[in-house]
């Protein structure tokens, strides 16, 4: 039998090797920027085309490299931080296996210019799939400049799988951001397609976080500080106000390098346990520093999982922090005692006999009396409050207290926030509802009404959302949305990670009714509404709208049109606790069955459920 085990070419193992290492065009500028960093850079400068499809242009300030450097490093496991085995315990840079250059050239076309500060000259190589074409002595300045175009050029398979711009170039700025955040003390800059996105001096940790998500934010982070000799802990934690549902920022980050670490995630959460709303999240950015001998950073192709040598024991340092934070800046509600007025307490005295208090009393208050000192009286005080009101306060109570209720919201509703709702105009089906029948409401919640099968009982918020879900999803198929201007219009501020999402969306956003005007620097002028959802915050919907989109991933047009009118559905519907008349109850039973699916929400939940002739019978037998 003949041999089957052969060592594979260079060319293919290094195509292998970048399945791993470059994932897409993120990735190149994650490799690209580390290297920089660890080259000693104080100035970094980042340059993409085409969401990184036609170039990624990275050039430092570092220290550069000499002619064999620069040949040396686009080899396999070519390393300048690695010695012997001994080293692997002891890192604090980024990079480390010598995979990055020779898995980015595998994969592209790629040029570099890089010079040594002590010298005149430095040189320029071209590499395209792992070939060397060119390597000449040029003039450049100092540091590296990198150049890497056309990506998986050679794999056509791989470039078919890339997202679209708008999702590649997201993920750029994920990457991007998460390098910016840790490493305060460089200066960074950030074009896209000759458009500048960030220009950030070098600066504090509190002034970049502040520089790349907005003053906003600036002003809802708690100062995180505690130093043992296990590991010190520094950074930042939101204040209990700044929790969410969506698009919150929560970061770890450990000797310089981002984690994602879920142990970690509850120990934060647990230091604010009934201070958020349940369902919520809070925004962190938290800085490990630790011995590299108590880490293993290796156990992730991207290095983003990190295990830890005493994780239980910095789980409870970790969570101690945070509450600390939290009570050191009064985010803990406390009771404040008023001690103004109060008698001294007499210290005690050994042997000196212990007199019990004396209490005086006035037999003669009487608390529904007016006092002669100018005291409170109640009934004095309220007489001729109804003058205020021309008397129609209390007459309209007394003429008909069985008005009916507008079909509006109430101020307070059951669970939810406050809003709108828009009237509903509809005949009952005969077919489903019993003609003549009356509707009733259950607790604010439920609307019974008889069927011919037997009683009927209908969510009214569930069911307010499968209407206007539906209605919405028509308004944007057929661009025939209704915007209401605003008075005052209201200024929205995204990141830049969340401005590219929402210029994906605005069409739709637009074929809503939303009419959003760019002011510059992720500013958006909210001019005008959806007619119909007059109260809701305009700007925390459209944000809410641009999250959603983020999560489902913002290149696949139908679901993100399901996901924009299903949040401004949620948003617009009645709430539990609204009080309906039986007009108001009649016409959205009218209009829900005239929606083509009726029984579920368009997330799948249940609006409607019929208990059975037969099952009332035997209630009675």
């Amino acid at each position: 039998m003949s041999d089957v085990i052969r060592l594979l070419p260079d060319s293919v193992a290094n195509q292998i090797a970048a399945g791993e290492v470059i994932q897409r065009p993120a990735s190149v500028v994650k490799e690209l920027v580390e290297n920089a960093i660890d080259a000693g850079a104080e100035n970094i400068h980042v340059l993409i085309t085409d969401a990184g499809r036609t170039n990624i242009q990275v050039i430092d300030d570092g220290k550069g490299m000499s002619g064999t450097d620069a040949r040396l490093s686009f080899e396999r496991h070519a390393t300048s931080k690695i010695r012997e085995a001994a080293d692997l315990f002891a890192l604090r840079t980024m990079g480390f296996r010598g995979e990055a250059l020779a898995s980015i050239a595998a994969v592209a076309q790629v040029e570099l210019k890089t010079r040594l500060a002590a010298e005149e000259l430095g040189t320029s190589i071209v590499i395209a799939a792992s070939k060397v074409e060119s390597q000449e002595v040029v003039s450049c300045p100092k540091g590296s400049n990198f150049s890497v175009k056309n990506l998986f050029f050679n794999i056509p398979v791989r470039r078919k799988f890339l997202k679209s711009n708008t999702t590649e170039w997201s993920n750029i700025l994920t990457e991007f951001e998460r390098i910016v955040l840790v490493h305060p003390q460089v200066a960074f800059t950030l074009h896209h397609n000759d458009g500048e996105i960030f220009n950030l001096p070098a600066s504090s940790r509190r002034q970049r976080i502040a520089a790349v998500y907005g003053k906003r934010l600036n002003q809802l982070l708690l100062p995180v500080e505690v130093d043992t000799t296990m590991i010190a802990i520094s950074g930042f934690a939101g204040k209990p106000e700044a929790s969410g549902k969506k698009g919150i920022r929560q970061y770890f980050f450990v000797n310089g390098r981002y984690m994602r670490h879920p142990y970690f995630h509850k120990a934060v959460a647990d230091a604010y346990e009934h201070l958020v709303p349940a369902g919520e999240h809070i925004c962190y950015f938290l800085y490990f520093e630790v011995d590299p001998a108590n880490i293993d950073v290796n156990i992730h192709p991207t290095k983003t999982e990190i295990k830890f040598e005493n994780e239980q024991a910095i789980w409870q340092i970790l969570s101690a922090a945070v509450k600390e934070a939290l009570g050191k800046f009064n985010a803990i509600p406390s009771i404040d005692f008023d001690t103004e007025g109060m008698p001294d307490i007499p210290a005690f005295e050994s042997g000196k006999p212990v007199e019990p208090p004396k209490l005086h009393i006035n037999t003669d208050f009487n608390p529904f009396r007016a006092t002669s000192g100018g005291g409170y009286s109640r009934k004095e005080k309220a007489a001729g409050w109804e003058k205020l009101y021309g008397g129609d306060v209390e007459r309209s109570f007394e003429e008909d207290p069985g008005t009916p209720i507008p079909f509006t919201r109430t101020t307070e509703p059951a669970d939810e926030t406050h809003r709108p709702t828009e009237s509903l105009h509809a005949a009952r089906p005969e077919s489903v509802v019993e003609k003549g029948t009356l509707h009733l409401q259950y607790k604010g919640r439920f609307i019974l009404t008889s069927v011919k099968s037997g009683l009927m009982i209908i969510d009214q918020h569930r069911a307010h959302v499968r209407v206007l879900f539906d209605r919405y999803i028509e308004q944007i198929k057929q661009k025939q949305g209704v915007s209401q201007g605003v008075l005052f219009p209201e200024i929205l501020q995204l990141p830049p990670s969340e401005a590219i999402v929402l210029q994906g969306i605005m069409d739709d956003l637009s074929a809503i009714g939303f009419d959003l005007s760019p002011l510059g620097g992720g500013s958006y002028a909210v001019n005008g509404i959806p007619s119909g959802i007059e109260g809701l915050d305009p700007v925390a919907l459209v944000r809410n709208m641009v999250t959603n989109a983020i999560e489902k991933g913002s290149d696949i047009k139908e679901e993100v049109r399901h996901v924009l009118a299903l949040t401004l559905a949620r948003a617009a519907a009645i709430v539990y606790g609204q009080v309906l008349s039986g007009e108001e109850m009649s016409t959205l039973v009218g209009h829900l069955f005239a929606c083509a699916t009726p029984n579920y929400t368009p997330d799948g939940r249940a609006v409607l459920a019929t208990i059975k002739d037969g099952q009332i019978d035997k209630l009675f037998k």
